[in-house]
């Protein structure tokens, strides 16, 4: 099975049972070994008292992209820790795309960076997640 194709199967099997993500609308819009492109419409019930999109959707957003970009590689992959910045809000009806990418992976860690934009591809957050890898996999490649 070639890396893209496995990546591709990762990334289907983990997004049937991520109802978190489906519920807040992001969609997988690239995958490959190591990176992930999600993208998610900002909606009315998204805006905080302020009117903004801030805080804890852009980082579910983020840290899905992390999560898809981390489990690439048909091993059972888990958040160690995170941290993001926020540069700037999302507004209603814009659409935010996180791309995560992979920056380092040695052994059982990794370390991913996640570049959220806006519809016009202004940054409005960075994130960098560390990755664990845990017992398991994602199918058997053996039989699929």
């Amino acid at each position: 099975m070639t890396p893209q194709k496995r990546a591709r199967v990762c990334a289907d099997l983990m997004w049937a049972n991520d109802r978190a993500s489906q519920a807040l609308g992001m969609r997988i819009t690239a995958i490959a070994p190591g990176s992930a492109t999600l993208s998610m419409p900002v909606r009315d019930d998204m805006l905080n008292g302020h009117g903004m999109c801030h805080g804890g959707m852009i980082f579910a957003l983020a840290d899905s992209a992390f999560a898809f970009a981390c489990n690439t590689y048909n091993v059972l992959t888990v958040a160690q820790s995170n941290q993001i910045t926020y540069l700037a809000p999302g507004v209603a009806n814009d659409t935010l795309t996180a791309t995560a990418t992979e920056v380092a992976r040695l052994g059982r860690s990794g370390t991913y960076d996640v570049v959220v934009t806006n519809a016009d591809g202004d940054k409005i957050a960075l994130f960098r997640g560390q990755s664990r890898t845990i017992k398991g996999q994602h199918f058997d490649e053996d039989t699929a």
